[in-house]
């Protein structure tokens, strides 16, 4: 890695504060051994880890966002294990992250497929906008489900797989530390992809009206309609708060600048 990159490990709960219990099994407990086991692997490779916990000490969510933004890590992974207000009615692995788009899904696709090669089934990424630790976090984050606690085969996956767990999720962050130093990145905000290519102009024409620096790329077959080219995600952001207050449903893109 050209530059060392930072990560911060958050082993999800602890303290008072259990999470998720099942059957005498604590969430805290798994996070925790399964944090530190990543945090380890990182550091192997190079990596400059930081923890929100390294023992059995309890932090709200925004204290836990807090000790990431002022880390000044690169990226912020927190570990949980799942639960349904009935055991054993789900099994496998997720990733949450805020929002679609850049470097966090990145990260959280990467994980999530290495734990389904890890033995998980794939329930795939999920936005959750409304989770501390996600929304307050400055840097791209990811809250990692680790197989349900509430499940029998899952726990079983977890404990007889365990290394693997663990190089399933360093492996995945490794891998976005590597495909993000491959080369600059820009952030565009896609408003609508049409198979025709006269809607898609009626739309760019709109949006040109209002006053937005739009463009189609055609990709994939689809006119895709695209607003602004943005390095910096955070004014993507904002760019995609304008649209939406515009009445467009949006989608942020994330793009490798061409070398």
């Amino acid at each position: 890695m050209a530059e060392t990159a930072r990560v911060i490990i958050d082993g999800g709960h602890g303290g008072d504060e259990p999470g998720a219990v099942y059957s005498g099994r604590q969430e805290k407990t798994d996070t925790l051994k399964l944090g530190l086991a990543v945090g380890r692997l990182l550091a192997e490779q190079g990596v400059d880890v930081v923890y929100t916990r390294v023992d059995d000490t309890y932090q709200t969510p925004y204290e836990k966002a807090e000790i990431g933004n002022r880390s000044g890590a690169d990226y912020f992974v927190s570990i949980h294990r799942n639960a349904m207000p009935v055991p054993g009615t789900a099994s496998g692995s997720q990733v949450l992250i805020y929002q679609k788009g850049g470097a966090a899904q990145t990260m959280a696709e990467n994980i999530n497929g290495n734990l389904v090669s890890a033995g998980f089934a794939d329930l795939g990424i999920i936005e959750r906008p409304g989770l501390v630790v996600l929304r307050n976090t400055e840097m791209p984050a990811v809250l990692v489900e680790a197989g349900f606690i509430d499940n029998e085969t899952d726990n079983r996956i977890f404990d007889e797989n365990f290394q693997e767990i663990a190089r399933a999720i360093a492996g995945g962050i490794l891998t976005t530390i590597r495909e993000e130093e491959s080369g600059p990145a820009y952030y565009q905000v896609q408003t609508g992809a049409y198979r025709d290519q006269e809607t898609a102009k009626k739309q760019l024409e709109q949006l040109l009206a209002q006053g937005f620096p739009a463009f189609i790329v055609y990709q994939d077959g689809y006119y895709k309609v695209r607003v602004g080219a943005f390095l910096n995600m955070e004014y993507a952001v904002q760019m995609e708060r304008r649209l939406r207050n515009f009445g467009y449903s949006t989608y942020l893109v994330r793009e490798k600048a061409v070398k």
